[in-house]
Parts: structure tokens; sequence; C-alpha cells
């Protein structure tokens, strides 16, 4: 049987090590600019541009002409879905007064074809959520999902407490 000498086995480790880092240098050297991936925000300007627009006919024109115009990106909707939807909106916009504003809660992207937007929206009395889905199938952004709700400060209160139990 034949054993390593020390100084081989020294040797040959030192040259592991230095494959490692120059292996793992190389993995991060930073992107070109033809190779380097699109970024959140110029992946999804159209999707923004959407819910600019809902938010503005929201204010101007109300909620069935908002809904129905975001809706038009996706042939596939049902229009029944779309009256139910309009209906709890408005009968939770007379309770809850005019329209001030939106601020983003949080954006997520799946993918470069699939993200979320969620916004609080501002009215006199209280405010409300809406969080819009964007797909992208081929070249152009549809909406997938559009949900509502006023629960906003519930989950905000429910996050507060520790292990589940009011302190």
């Amino acid at each position: 049987m034949q054993y390593l000498n020390p100084k081989t086995l020294k040797s040959i480790f030192l040259i592991a090590i230095a494959f490692i880092i120059c292996n793992s240098a190389y993995a991060q050297t930073p992107a070109t600019a033809t190779s380097a991936p699109k970024t959140p925000a110029a992946t999804v300007t159209g999707a923004t541009a959407y819910i600019d627009k809902f938010f503005k006919t929201y204010e101007k024109d109300g909620t069935s002409r908002a809904i129905i115009n975001i809706f038009k990106t996706n042939p596939l909707v049902d229009s029944t879905s779309l009256r139910g939807l309009i209906a709890k909106i408005d009968t939770t916009r007379a309770l809850i007064g005019l329209y001030i504003g939106k601020e983003l809660i949080v954006q997520r992207k799946a993918s470069n074809s699939l993200v979320l937007y969620s916004y609080l929206v501002k009215h006199q009395n209280q405010p409300v959520r809406f969080t819009f889905m964007f797909y992208k199938p081929k070249n152009d952004w549809v909406i997938y999902r559009l949900y509502f709700d006023d629960q906003v400060d519930n989950e905000l209160e429910e996050s507060a407490k520790i292990n589940g139990k009011t302190q």
C-alpha cells in the first residue's frame, strides 16, 4: 500500500482551494449590459400603466367603468362575475366615503410573466385594498385576477400579535 507524502497532500489541497476560489469568483462576475436581466420595473411597465389608468377611471368615472376597462385586456372574463365585483365595490364605496388616493403595499413578481400589485386605497372613512394580478402569455399584459377587500386593517392588527395571542 502506498501513502501520499504530506507535502503532496498539501499541494493537492492548495490547488483544490485555488480552483474553488477562482471558480466562484468567475461565477460572480457582473453581467454585461447585453446579458443583464430585465429589472422588475422594466418588465411590468404595461401592468402599472393599466393600474394607473384604473385608479384615474375609478376616481373620475366610478367603479363600473374602471372594472370594465381593465378587464377589456382579458377576453375570457365572465361578465357575471364582473357585475358581482362591481356591486360589492359600489356597496362598500357608499359606506367608506370619497376616494382620496392610493399607496402601494406590496409588489411581487413570480416570473417575467406573472406579477402582483397590492394597493391600500384611501377613502374618506376607511381604507380598502385592491390586489391586481397580471399575466403576460405572449407580448401583452392581461388582468388575471383582481381582488378587493376591506380586511387590511384586521391583517395588520393580527400581524402585531405574538404567537396569535393578544397580550
